[in-house]
């Protein structure tokens, strides 16, 4: 594996020109000796990935943390939700929607597991117009014996996770730029630009959308569009059309050790109406031990600069396990 470009070396020419045409991350050989892998963290709750039923509310107002020489937060730093993975959008603890092998250990109660990522309605569902919920439904059938493309998750064919699984698929870098936060995703890099440039064009679609953003004291607001329509919410099969807009919400604490994510997602070609998801992260530091989902990385001793917190570049083979079973024949066909 290589390792991604440390940020004072990394070209932002060239970060842009790459995420734009999905190229890899640019990666560099360091000159870098790998320190004693370190012992694998104890799984928290819900097999190593999901940990908390819930999470702090965290208001936008003032940031009073430390800032960069451009006059944004800074919020550099590896990062990754807090419920669960991309299993399921609406109940994150509750496994794949008609799962055909479902986890030997019952689920708890529904009010005992994390709350639905779409805090607002209040019911916690997507509201779907009724077309659209009859396609997620044939999905969540489709999905574990795929006779059609549609049925296969994307990740299954190396995609990037798009907005917003992205989020809780993995854990994640968050690295700032002057004019730019940009996130460094287990499937993909997303850019979102602070200098005022508009939206690429409509004809331009794209996995992880396309982002502009500024910051208001402690939250950083991003406008998203340009969609490209394939992404999915989760193995449940929520989605967004290229009609969708979503103004998104990146709250922080001002200790720097946590995050809320909070957006409107609109899309009158889907959705009945405008709803809301949250989704709670927090920070990773090298006080803590990698693990296989929130903090996949590792230490290497950079001369010169001591212990070094790097994360690898994913290597994806397509038809990976987990993803629809029977996606290879029917990705043949």
């Amino acid at each position: 594996m290589k390792n991604r470009m440390s940020q004072g070396k990394l070209g932002l020419t060239s970060l842009v020109l790459g995420a734009l045409s999905f190229a890899s991350v640019a990666t560099f050989a360091a000159e870098a000796t790998t320190a004693k892998p370190a012992q694998a963290q104890q799984a928290p709750a819900g097999g190593g990935i999901g940990y908390e039923k819930s999470f702090p509310k965290i208001e936008s107002g003032k940031w009073t943390g430390p800032k960069l020489a451009d006059g944004q937060p800074d919020v550099n730093g590896h990062w990754s939700n807090t419920i669960s993975n991309h299993s399921n959008f609406t109940d994150p603890n509750g496994g794949i929607p008609g799962d055909p092998k479902p986890p030997k250990t019952p689920l708890p109660p529904r009010n005992e597991r994390a709350p639905s990522r779409v805090s607002d309605p209040a019911d916690g569902q997507v509201p779907f117009q009724p077309w659209a919920q009859e396609k997620v439904n044939q999905f969540h059938v489709g999905f574990h014996n795929p006779t059609e493309p549609q049925y296969i998750e994307p990740l299954a064919r190396c995609a990037p996770a798009g907005v917003p699984k992205s989020l809780y698929w993995h854990g994640y870098e968050i690295a700032q730029y002057p004019g730019y936060v940009v996130f460094f995703f287990n499937s993909g890099t997303r850019i979102i630009h602070l200098d005022g440039k508009p939206h690429l064009p409509e004809n331009i679609k794209l996995w992880n959308a396309d982002s502009r953003g500024h910051w208001e004291g402690n939250t950083l607001v991003v406008d998203v569009t340009n969609h490209n329509g394939k992404a999915m919410f989760g193995r449940s099969g929520e989605f967004i059309s290229e009609n969708g807009h979503v103004v998104e919400k990146y709250i922080f604490a001002n200790d720097g050790k946590r995050y809320n994510y909070e957006a409107v997602f609109t899309d009158p070609s889907v959705y009945t109406r405008p709803f809301t998801v949250t989704i709670p992260a927090r920070k990773w530091t090298a006080d803590e031990k990698p693990n296989g989902w929130h903090f996949e990385t590792r230490v290497v001793n950079v001369p010169g600069q001591g212990p070094t917190i790097e994360r690898d570049e994913r290597i994806c083979a397509e038809n990976n396990g987990g993803f629809g079973m029977g996606a290879e024949k029917t990705a043949k066909k």
